[in-house]
């Protein structure tokens, strides 16, 4: 079933939490994972290695986004047909690839979405209400990083045309519907983060800045075709 499909993992400074998201990937699913080390200043790079990962390294700090498009990038030139993407702090259960994966493989979608929604703070809860309005996006979890991609949505993701969405869960969302491809959700547990803590949801003032940068975004592509 995992035929051709690389798992993408963005890290920064995940040195405490990367090698067991990485050996658990390998263990349930035998595929290649590659993980984009987002210019981190740790031994991240290193450790995710040695856990069995090829690891690409970017010179700069490029986001959660940046790193995934690269990593997107590089799936595309090795021809791979599917992509897995998943974050490194150990919130996404390998358990649920197969669950996760499935309507991709089959054809009955072509992006397919981890969801959770009992997760996240009390920020995080209206960050969504709120994005969820002005984007006009019907998705029940929009911030969710555990996704599986077809081509057609790979291709379209590594497009000069995606590269300046700096936050995946708005604006890679937007750029799909617009598109009309096709999304699931399906309804997964996630664990909290095994170390550190969310750089969007952090503070009001971070969050307050993603707001503004995300809502700009969500607008701005709203219903456009």
């Amino acid at each position: 079933m995992f035929h051709s499909v690389l798992i993408l993992i963005p890290a920064h400074n995940e040195a405490e939490s990367v090698s067991a998201v990485v050996r658990e990937v390998i263990h349930r699913t035998g595929c290649r994972v590659v993980v984009i080390d987002d210019a981190s200043t740790d031994n991240t790079a290193i450790i995710a290695r040695e856990a069995g990962a090829m690891v690409l390294t970017l010179a700069v700090q490029l986001g959660a986004w940046g790193a995934l498009q690269a990593g997107m990038r590089f799936a595309l030139q090795q021809e791979y047909r599917f992509v897995i993407t998943m974050d490194a702090d150990g919130q996404h259960e390998a358990r649920d690839l197969t669950r996760l994966f499935t309507p991709v493989y089959s054809g009955l979608s072509d992006v397919s979405i981890g969801a959770c929604t009992s997760r996240g703070s009390k920020m995080r809860k209206i960050a969504w209400v709120f994005l969820k309005w002005i984007s006009g996006l019907g998705m029940k979890d929009i911030t969710s990083g555990f996704r599986a991609y077809n081509t057609a949505a790979i291709q379209l993701l590594a497009g000069r045309d995606a590269t300046l969405l700096e936050y995946q869960d708005i604006g890679v969302l937007t750029h799909l519907k617009r598109n009309a491809l096709a999304i699931t959700e399906i309804q997964v547990e996630m664990c909290s983060r095994t170390s550190g803590r969310s750089r969007v949801y952090s503070s009001w003032l971070m969050v307050a800045y993603y707001m503004v940068q995300a809502s700009i975004l969500g607008f701005s592509k709203r219903g456009r075709k």
